[in-house]
């Protein structure tokens, strides 16, 4: 019997983590040649999302409960549901209603094909306008980055099989990006179309705020392209700034009567100045990232746990 672990990160989902789970359990009934774990990772624990995780958790011992010590996000949740896996396959799904549980068995089922990474493909999203342009452009950066596989449609509905929950395992960084490590480690991949449903309750939390923190984290780590590009564009500044000061020497040397252009010069170093205080923010935050990885900062702390086995290693859990 193959074990699949469904690993999801709640934030304030206290009145949709139910029927989420209530489906994959029915799911999981329907396939007695499947076992179950299902592993809810509460990421906001200043609401009563943990309080429905715990009923569950009491209703079916195969459900574990883990408490974060305050939000983190949600890769760093997806992260802090690893040391508790315990299925040959584990999903990731999200705790809105919008993942089709019953779909669920077309990604396992791809990944003991032999796949190391199998994502679910919706080609027609139920998301507002803007999710869909930010998801879209944020793919388009991390594959241009080099961090995402080209012609693979990511998205927070997948599956894994062994080489890649390891390899998992053994990622510490306090700023994880899932997806440009995994581009490093695992080389099969595969994109299963499925349906697109509306959310149970709410609406999304991704805001522009996080989204440019997720692009961020996607287009710096495990790359140096960003830094290269840099250094492309600071190379085609210096080359306009000396064509331009050739052709300045020149007209004032055919023509000596010819004033000084000021609001050119102005612009030209307001523009040139822009772009090194860019450059130098890049640089500034690759630096600050390695300094706290270096000093050991936390990727994640956990608060509680439920139905969690004893031997889970604690410092683990601490990044």
């Amino acid at each position: 019997m193959t074990t699949v672990s469904v690993a999801i990160p709640c934030y304030k989902s206290a009145d949709t983590i139910g029927p989420v789970v209530d489906e994959l359990r029915r799911v999981f009934a329907g396939r007695p040649e499947y076992d179950y774990q299902i592993i809810l990772v509460n990421d906001y624990p200043d609401d009563g999302t943990f309080d429905a995780i715990e009923s569950l958790c009491r209703d079916d011992g195969k459900i574990v409960g883990v408490n974060l010590s305050r939000n983190f996000g949600q890769t760093v949740a997806k992260m802090a549901a690893l040391p508790y896996v315990k299925g040959e396959v584990l999903v990731y799904m999200d705790d809105d209603g919008q993942h089709p549980a019953d779909q669920i068995f077309r990604l396992v089922e791809k990944v003991q094909e032999g796949y190391d990474v199998v994502y679910a493909r919706f080609p027609h999203k139920h998301h507002s306008v803007f999710k869909r342009f930010t998801s879209w452009l944020n793919g388009k950066v991390l594959e241009l980055n080099g961090t995402k596989p080209k012609g693979v449609a990511i998205s927070s509905f997948y599956a894994m099989g062994p080489t890649a929950i390891a390899a998992l395992r053994r990622y510490k960084s306090p700023f994880p990006s899932m997806g440009g490590y995994l581009a490093h480690v695992a080389r099969r991949y595969a994109n299963v179309d499925m349906p697109h449903r509306d959310r149970l309750a709410g609406h999304s939390n991704y805001t522009l705020r996080k989204m440019l923190s997720l692009w961020l984290t996607g287009f710096t780590n495990f790359s140096t392209v960003p830094l290269r590009f840099a250094i492309i564009i600071g190379t085609l500044f210096a080359g306009v700034g000396f064509l331009s000061a050739i052709v300045v020497v020149i007209r004032k040397l055919l023509n000596p009567h010819i004033a000084a252009g000021f609001t050119t010069s102005i612009a030209l170093q307001l523009g040139i100045g822009g772009v090194i205080m860019l450059l130098l923010g890049l640089c500034g935050e690759y630096i600050g990232r390695i300094y706290m990885t270096v000093s050991n900062m936390p990727q994640y702390e956990v608060r509680q746990t439920v139905n969690a086995d004893a031997d889970a290693p604690a410092e683990r859990s601490k990044g």
